[in-house]
């Protein structure tokens, strides 16, 4: 099989675990939406921020190191194995003695037990992490599907049932526990790899000095990234941060399953190839126009039906989170375009460009947020918007300098994709607003996807031709499979 052939093998596979697990997590999200409060919601958010910031400390950079090192062998996975371990308890240790703070901080003392029971995901999380350096970099996604397809089923269960039953909050932690708990499980039988008895301080050293750029910029960028959250739920309310995280879920469903599948295979892909520029702009090139051409109508369409998608899906409880997740799509635009490159920086060895672009980023993200902290939480998420915009230029830029790839060849690429995706979201949009009836979500999406492929087919979209040329390829083997058996 071809490594061309072989990336985009593994992207279905990887498409296909996102897909499965985040539309169960979706529609379990949407059931509990349904029972909970929006404050509920919101003092399970500030816990989850939390612990999302010490997640980042979970792989210290070292999944990174482990996928970009070329020859990466037993002793240096089996270090980094028991090196997670031990640091991921002592992150949990920290967590629960400073529960009692955060309750204090948040006035909340049902926070405390709250996080110190959904702290364990760090530990189960640090156990999976080097299996799945494993896997990208033996190009084994298909074993993602079915660790992460059981994980999220198993914990779909428990956390509706729980809900029905009346445990409140305790059905989301418990949810969230089961799902990485389960995952690693899976994924632990499903991929032969152990850690031998074996360990080398040396080799940590050695990996450290590329990985540990990865996280302090992996850090900075998930404090910056959630500090918004953080500020909302102290100086507005827990529902304020409730809609927040509702509105912006609903964009970060569709840029997790397209966009994260993209991401995890596109590094160990372009790491292959870490020498040949050349080939690497081909990749980042190709990334972008079809990332976007699929991405972007998915985003502008629902930016478009937002309204009448969270009064069904969710009950007019939840439309004060129409507006931010309208803004927070428009957010989301960028991650394409930033996603390769970083991956790009991230697989020559280049980690100095990726930890000063997120210092560059951190600085101007809470720039702006200082600018309107005090203005209103909507305004946070405004300057999101700006500050993701300002991001993709610096990145483009450094792009530019290592690839000769800069923000103007990508948005020449780009241009008919954004063109097609604004037309189609005018169009559907405004058929709402002549006829303010939630069904009539029903005409928008045919008519958007028409007016969009209509559009694409029209102005002859490279995007369109590199899908459909994957897709004649993927025709061609099924029929040549079926003939040999």
């Amino acid at each position: 099989m071809s490594k061309t052939n072989r990336v985009f093998d593994n992207l279905i596979w990887r498409f296909m675990e996102r897909c499965g697990a985040q539309l169960v997590t979706f529609f379990v999200s949407i059931v509990l939406a349904r029972l909970l409060s929006p404050e509920d919601y919101g003092r399970i958010a500030i816990i989850t921020v939390i612990i999302t910031i010490l997640n980042g400390f979970v792989d210290s950079g070292f999944a990174n190191a482990l996928i970009q090192k070329r020859d990466a062998d037993e002793l240096d996975f089996s270090s980094v194995f028991y090196f997670n371990i031990a640091s991921c308890m002592v992150l949990y240790l920290i967590t629960w003695i400073l529960a009692p703070f955060i309750a204090i901080f948040y006035n909340d003392v049902s926070i405390i037990h709250l996080t110190r029971v959904l702290a364990l995901t760090i530990i189960i999380s640090g156990i999976k992490n080097v299996q799945q350096a494993y896997v990208s970099k033996k190009f084994l996604f298909k074993k993602f599907f079915f660790s992460t397809l059981g994980g999220t089923l198993f914990s779909a269960i428990i956390g509706i049932t729980m809900a029905y039953l009346g445990c409140g909050v305790w059905s989301i932690v418990v949810q969230h526990l089961s799902n990485t708990f389960i995952d690693t499980l899976v994924l632990w039988y499903t991929v032969k790899w152990r850690p031998g008895k074996c360990f080398s301080w040396k080799r940590i050293k050695i990996l450290f000095g590329f990985g540990y750029k990865l996280l302090l910029s992996s850090f900075l960028n998930t404090l910056y990234d959630n500090f918004r959250q953080l500020i909302i739920g102290k100086i507005y309310s827990s529902a304020d941060l409730s809609y927040y995280n509702r509105g912006k879920q609903f964009p970060a469903l569709i840029v997790t399953n397209i966009g994260a599948s993209i991401d995890s295979v596109l590094f160990p892909a372009m790491a292959e190839q870490q020498d040949d520029y050349s080939q690497i702009k081909n990749v980042i090139r190709k990334s972008i126009i079809t990332s976007t051409f699929i991405l972007w109508p998915l985003l502008f369409g629902l930016a478009a039906v937002a309204e009448p998608v969270v009064s069904i899906v969710l009950t007019d409880k939840w439309l004060y989170c129409v507006p931010y997740l309208q803004i927070l799509c428009f957010m989301y635009m960028t991650f394409p375009i930033q996603t390769a490159s970083n991956n790009a920086f991230k697989a020559v060895g280049n980690s100095n460009i990726f930890l000063k672009l997120e210092i560059l980023e951190t600085i101007v993200g809470i720039t702006l947020l200082v600018m309107v902290i005090k203005v209103g939480a909507l305004w946070i998420a405004v300057m999101n918007v700006v500050s993701s915009f300002v991001n993709c230029i610096l990145i483009t830029n450094e792009s530019r300098k290592l690839f000769n790839y800069g923000f103007f060849k990508q948005a020449r690429d780009v241009l008919s994709n954004f063109g097609l995706s604004a037309i189609m979201f005018i169009v559907v949009y405004y058929i709402y607003v002549f006829i303010p009836c939630n069904w009539i979500i029903f005409i928008q999406i045919p008519v958007g996807i028409a007016i969009y492929l209509i559009g694409a087919n029209i102005a002859n979209c490279e995007g369109l031709h590199i899908i459909c040329n994957y897709l004649n390829i993927l025709l061609s083997k099924n029929r040549k499979s079926c003939d040999n058996n």
